[in-house]
């Protein structure tokens, strides 16, 4: 870089990126032979910013909003997901989940992995995984889980790695009754289905595959998070969305994303991704994000990680013998 590092790396002009999202949404639907979009809604600032593109591509008579809780989502993500339909004028559905994740075994089989480690685990507990902070662990990153007592009492413990997959496996249902949904609608409808992954979620691989990492485009995986506030304010998304903090909602506890996959808070992780994409160094960065050298290139280190850990998850289906391209 030429110019000293700071966080107006990030800056960027809102009117010009609208445009090119949305001539790119309009060209692909062309492209599917399909009429609009379907989305998910979750309430959080990527899928209100990616519904508030798709209005602005299309017209909100051919934008379709899903919602869908189960029984783990916060009291208030329906209000804010229905803040985002009702704000921008398109139709949408409720989809209450739970009852599928029941009869999959979603729950149960949550239940049982977390009981491996406490078995007292049962009706009325909450729970949620946490990733030790790379910046005070010396050794490795590793998972626990914290689960909440009916009567408020809270116990955290390490997760060996057969519970954590068994927690981890059963909560991607989730993700996957979602997209399943999602894609009756695009079906129903003739729309194509819009992902809301942002640039960090998927750089790094935080998405579960054929779940929330499933769709027809992506329009905002090329924006960090940052950025994807910006242009929310820019595009009107209510000010209560837009002051949400991001959350995975999907554990019975409270749980932020940079406490379950996320080494910082993504204001400063978005700065330190910007760096490694662009060989800054990390003398040149720790000033910046308030950390100290050692501690960035211990989240340069953690970033190479994930990228490549989760490589697996941005692969199409690999074939064992080639077959030609079709020539669309």
């Amino acid at each position: 870089m030429t110019q000293p590092f700071s966080k107006d790396v990030l800056d960027f002009d809102c009117a010009e990126q609208v445009q090119l999202i949305t001539r790119e949404i309009q060209r692909l639907l062309v492209s599917f032979k399909r009429r609009g979009v379907v989305l998910g809604l979750s309430g959080g600032i990527d899928s209100s910013c990616t519904a508030a593109l798709a209005v602005q591509a299309v017209g909100k008579a051919r934008v379709f909003g899903v919602h869908m809780p189960d029984r783990h989502s916060s009291e208030d993500t329906l209000s804010y997901s229905q803040a985002i339909s009702d704000h921008f004028g398109f139709d949408s559905a409720i989809e209450d989940i739970t009852k599928i994740l029941e009869s999959v075994g979603c729950y149960s089989r949550q239940e049982t992995a977390i009981r491996r480690v406490i078995p007292e685990y049962g009706a009325g507990w909450k729970s949620k995984i946490v990733l030790e902070n790379i910046l005070t662990n010396q050794s490795f990153n590793y998972f626990s889980v914290v689960a909440q007592s009916p009567d408020g009492n809270t116990i955290k413990t390490r997760l060996p790695l057969e519970a954590y997959l068994g927690i981890l496996a059963a909560t991607n249902f989730k993700q996957r009754v979602r997209k399943m949904m999602e894609y009756y609608y695009a079906d129903r409808l003739n729309y194509a289905v819009a992902g809301t992954p942002n640039r960090l979620e998927y750089d790094q691989g935080f998405f579960v595959k054929l779940g929330d990492g499933a769709a027809d485009f992506k329009p905002i995986a090329h924006l960090y998070k940052t950025q994807v506030y910006r242009l929310a304010e820019y595009l009107g998304v209510p000010e209560r969305n837009c002051r949400r903090s991001p959350t995975t909602d999907t554990y019975s506890l409270e749980q932020g994303q940079d406490e379950f996959y996320f080494s910082l808070p993504y204001e400063k992780m978005d700065l330190c991704l910007y760096a490694r994409n662009h060989n800054v160094p990390a003398a040149q960065v720790a000033p910046v994000v308030g950390l100290t050298p050692a501690q960035v290139e211990k989240v340069f280190k953690d970033i190479e990680a994930k990228r490549a850990a989760t490589r697996y998850l941005h692969l199409k289906p690999q074939l064992v013998s080639p077959v030609p391209e079709l020539q669309l």
